[in-house]
């Protein structure tokens, strides 16, 4: 918390850098980004490499989820009585359901507004934020780049700072890709985040590619900080050009 507000009070190259400057030059535990990520000693370079990184990861993840979305439209677009309840379509639209917790399995409009793309610019935003450019103990131990918690002690680590009668972990993954798909459902499949998924769903009505910048103004359930974190994401989404990777995963991803 303190960390968050002494990114609000202070200027914008501070804010986006500090985190990356306080551990240049620390050391990989076998977890998170590859060894060579923290042998960088130049910010601008060890940015990029973060946002590039970052990216690779985050636009494999989105055409997994790409490939739901275009399999859901099929099958509800074509003859729905004429479904094969045995057939293995049918049986991969049920786990589609129970995957993204949709209420009714028929109903086109309830996937389109939840099965849908994270935009590469707001989650490599929240990436940097939420794990101090990679270089938290989370990420190091844990992989956990987005901040999840979990109450399973069997897959979490306890947080150094836990308030005395707190029971929750942050979750353990195998790797950063396993945290961003998670990070991914998490948005996708939360009623906490029913106004990202409603503000996307929008932005496909209009014929336009879900923007990172706009949708970065939804989490405001995200963090205890509320407001502020908003504005620390616009911020850093802005200063550092990232919705060029928005328009990047867009051109490659036609």
């Amino acid at each position: 918390m303190l960390f968050f507000k002494f990114l609000i009070n202070h200027s914008k190259k501070l804010i986006l850098s500090l985190c990356l400057v306080s551990s240049i030059q620390s050391q990989s535990l076998g977890k998170g980004f590859p060894n060579e990520y923290y042998e960088i000693s130049d910010i601008n370079e060890a940015k990029n490499y973060f946002f590039n990184h970052m990216y690779e990861i985050i636009a494999k993840e989105n055409n997994k989820i790409k490939n739901e979305r275009r399999f859901v439209k099929d099958i509800l677009s074509s003859n729905i009585l004429n479904i094969d309840f045995d057939s293995p379509s049918f049986l991969k639209l049920l786990e589609i359901k129970q995957k993204y917790k949709i209420k009714h399995i028929y109903t086109l409009q309830e996937y389109l507004k939840k099965v849908d793309i994270v935009p590469p610019s707001l989650a490599i935003a929240q990436a940097a934020v939420e794990s101090a450019w990679g270089k938290s103990r989370f990420v190091k131990e844990a992989s956990n780049i987005f901040g999840h918690w979990t109450y399973n002690p069997e897959i979490g680590l306890i947080p150094r700072k836990r308030s005395l009668g707190a029971s929750h972990f942050i979750r353990i993954f195998q790797n950063i890709k396993e945290s961003t798909s998670a990070y991914m459902l998490n948005l996708n499949r939360n009623f906490a985040y029913r106004s990202f998924q409603d503000r996307r769903y929008e932005q496909r009505k209009e014929n336009k590619e879900p923007d990172g910048l706009t949708l970065s103004q939804t989490m405001l359930n995200y963090s205890g900080i509320a407001q502020d974190y908003l504005i620390i994401l616009k911020d850093l989404i802005l200063l550092n050009n990232l919705q060029t990777y928005d328009y990047r995963y867009y051109r490659q991803n036609q």
